[in-house]
């Protein structure tokens, strides 16, 4: 077996090439730093366009399995890089490797929590996806006055809609998509979080015990992967602990 994974040099991409390698995966990595573990390493910086273009170019054969891993957190000075990362460059770089997954396939995309509420914020999600290229962002961020942590929230918002979205035509070609949204994960970049979204994500840690590990949401991305989930397809699973479940309690009043 073949897999392809972005981002995997640390955190739950990290914790994914393990499972992998124990699952006996032959593992390529695109990611800007070299990871640990993995059979084959392309270097590659997913903001830039002509970057994933070149890095395409070094692929060789049929694949399993990939999985969207790569992205940045909402850190001020990132807005145009975080949705340039986070929504173009895994859309590119999933397009360009679509011929190169065998048939029964899958694609398992790292979303967030932060991205649920896409459905609420679809005008402005299906604007951005209607943008042609990543130098349309300027003028689309200053339209839209989006700062970094709504940056952040609708490049998530974007990868979930974008699932669904190419549901359909992926089954055609018999692969699925799926993507998993991960809250609050203890890793390198869990401060960017807390600063970003504050009290509010402290709140929603505290009344679930702790983060999760990046170990557990790899756990299910190797679920995503394998063929028990087969008849999965379209689907954001959120893994958070149960903090989506307090808050709509919360808001239907469920605990009264």
């Amino acid at each position: 077996m073949r897999a392809i994974i972005t981002g995997a040099a640390t955190g739950i991409g990290a914790e994914t090439v393990k499972k992998l390698k124990a699952k006996g995966y032959e593992v390529t990595a695109f990611d800007i730093v070299k990871p640990a573990n993995v059979d084959t390493w392309i270097k590659l910086d997913m903001s830039d366009p002509a970057a994933i273009d070149a890095a395409l170019g070094q692929i060789d054969g049929k694949y399993d399995s990939l999985i969207n891993n790569a992205g940045l957190p909402p850190r001020e000075g990132l807005t145009k890089t975080v949705l340039s990362v986070n929504y173009f460059g895994l859309v590119q770089l999933t397009l360009g490797l679509e011929g190169k997954l065998k048939k029964g396939g899958q694609i398992v995309n790292t979303a967030s929590r932060a991205g649920a509420a896409w459905a609420d914020n679809i005008e402005q999600v299906k604007a951005l996806m209607a943008l042609s290229c990543v130098d349309d962002l300027d003028d689309f961020i200053g339209a839209h006055e989006l700062n970094h942590v709504r940056a952040y929230n609708l490049s998530k918002e974007a990868v979930i809609v974008w699932g669904m979205a190419n549901t359909e035509r992926l089954i055609a070609k018999d692969l699925r998509v799926n993507s998993v949204s991960p809250a609050a994960v203890s890793t390198g970049i869990l401060d960017d979080f807390a600063t970003a979204f504050g009290e509010r994500m402290a709140k929603n840690v505290a009344r679930v015990g702790r983060p999760s590990q990046p170990e557990e949401v790899a756990d299910v991305i190797m679920f995503l992967l394998s063929p028990e989930s087969h008849w999965i397809k379209g689907i954001d699973i959120t893994i958070d602990g149960g903090m989506s479940a307090l808050a709509t309690s919360d808001r239907l009043a469920l605990g009264d």
